[in-house]
């Protein structure tokens, strides 16, 4: 059973960062392909971003890129998304994924295994 913890979340004022985390357990990290997705209320879930096994290659949701970064440690079996500039339309429910198979950092990728999520809120 894999199973990913999200820490990092918080209040922040806009023009802000945040640096979120996701600790994995249950499985091999470096058979996981990551990513990070948000839900804000009333809206669906969205992709954030995600990360390749060996952290060679990213892919960022438009409304982020510039603004975040996604990385992993694979000794430490963590993955971080250090977020810049907040902006209020980035409040939302955070959630670390982890998905098995082949390399697929698109969008729509499926992803197999979720944390329970971290609240990211930020005030204009």
């Amino acid at each position: 059973q894999v199973q990913l913890v999200e820490s990092g979340g918080g209040l922040v004022q806009a023009g802000g960062s945040l640096r979120l985390s996701c600790v994995v357990s249950g499985r091999s990290f470096t058979t996981l392909g990551m990513g990070w997705f948000r839900q804000a209320p009333g809206k669906e879930r969205e992709f954030v971003a995600a990360i390749s096994r060996s952290g060679g290659s990213t892919n960022y949701a438009n409304s982020v890129k510039g603004r975040a970064t996604i990385s992993r440690d694979n000794a430490e079996k963590m993955v971080t998304l250090q977020m810049n500039s907040l902006k209020p339309e980035d409040t939302a429910v955070y959630y670390c994924a982890a998905r098995m198979g082949l390399l697929d950092l698109s969008l729509g990728a499926k992803y197999d295994y979720w944390g329970q999520g971290t609240q990211v809120t930020v005030s204009s």
